[in-house]
């Protein structure tokens, strides 16, 4: 049997669920039957977790990767012990979000180093970043900087349809302005080399308009003739299988139906809302462009069931699956 991955699992927000949901997820034979997995968090909130939900593995805290024990009912956490022990559940604050984003640039390092062959991330809350003095949007815009990558986008890929998204978290009134020819383009060739790569032949990718029925011919706005459709003409002219733009009230549907393998949307909820009526829980979020493969949870902190116990972990097991099947691919 192939050795299988070191994936470094970052814990998330600690008031949220992600300690829970990591838990959950390292336990399950599905993770450990495609990866080694490590959580990148503070053993005593893994420990509470394992304890809320009745888990009975064995925590074992560790300071470097070489320590891990890959065994049943044994879990893994490299233990950066960087959160107050009373730290209220479901609560924004400056401690967790300062913990957070720690567990990722750890995260970062270890991958860099190839101490570990991918990295799956826990959610994160925002506004706990930006308390803990931290101006990030999220995980990819830290994940770029700490690796000085340039070009890369956020690939939401699920059983149902595979999103790519150009623009991310905006104001919805920001994004006609920050959309370019040049952006769109970048985005399908690395879509469009990403999937090959793992998927061993060329995708059929398809781009939607920003506007109403696709601008309606320019009625309802001139992006399309403008912007979208010169990037669409220009993959095709380097023998991409693209069609565009088309409405965003038809395609999703059609990639549904099969006709397209990618859909590449314009703005953040405009990809997102469909991925998640379509697949929630099922979806997962994989930055594409860095130097090693990054997956996520397409779920938030869960801060109003936090410490409950029944948050669902099916997305962390399928980012961590996700994941390890990425980084095998060459």
């Amino acid at each position: 049997m192939p050795k299988k991955p070191i994936i470094g699992i970052t814990m998330g927000d600690p008031a949220g669920i992600g300690p829970e949901v990591c838990v959950k997820a390292v336990s399950s034979s599905e993770v450990n039957h495609a990866a080694n997995p490590i959580i990148i968090g503070d053993a005593q909130y893994i420990e509470n977790a394992a304890r809320l939900i009745k888990n009975n593995s064995k925590i074992n805290a560790i300071q470097k990767i070489e320590d891990a024990v890959f065994k049943n009912w044994i879990i893994n956490v490299l233990d950066l012990n960087n959160v107050p022990a009373n730290l209220a559940k479901g609560q924004v604050s400056a401690a967790a979000g300062k913990a957070a984003v720690e567990y990722v640039f750890k995260a970062i390092e270890l991958a860099k180093e190839k101490k570990i062959d991918a990295i799956t991330t826990g959610p994160i809350n925002k506004e706990a970043i930006h308390k803990a003095g931290y101006k990030y949007h999220g995980h990819t815009e830290i994940l770029a900087e700490k690796t000085g990558t340039k070009n890369f986008c956020m690939l939401f890929v699920s059983p149902e349809i595979w999103v790519l998204l150009v623009t991310t978290h905006l104001p919805l009134k920001s994004v006609s302005q920050a959309l370019k020819t040049s952006k769109i383009l970048e985005k399908i060739k690395l879509a469009n080399d990403f999937m090959t790569r793992v998927n061993k032949k060329s995708p059929r990718i398809g781009v939607a308009g920003l506007n109403p029925h696709a601008g309606e011919g320019g009625i309802f706005g001139t992006e399309e003739k403008t912007i979208i459709r010169p990037a669409v003409e220009k993959a095709k002219a380097l023998g991409i299988k693209i069609e565009g733009p088309v409405s965003p009230d038809a395609i999703f549907n059609l990639a549904k139906a099969n006709l397209f393998d990618l859909v590449v949307a314009m703005y953040h909820d405009q990809g997102l809302i469909p991925l998640k009526l379509l697949a929630f829980n099922k979806s997962v979020n994989v930055t594409i462009g860095l130097p090693f493969v990054r997956t996520s949870v397409d779920h938030g902190t869960g801060f109003d069931i936090a410490g409950r116990g029944y948050a669902n972990p099916s997305s962390m097991i399928e980012a961590i699956k996700v994941a390890a099947h990425f980084c095998r691919q060459p």
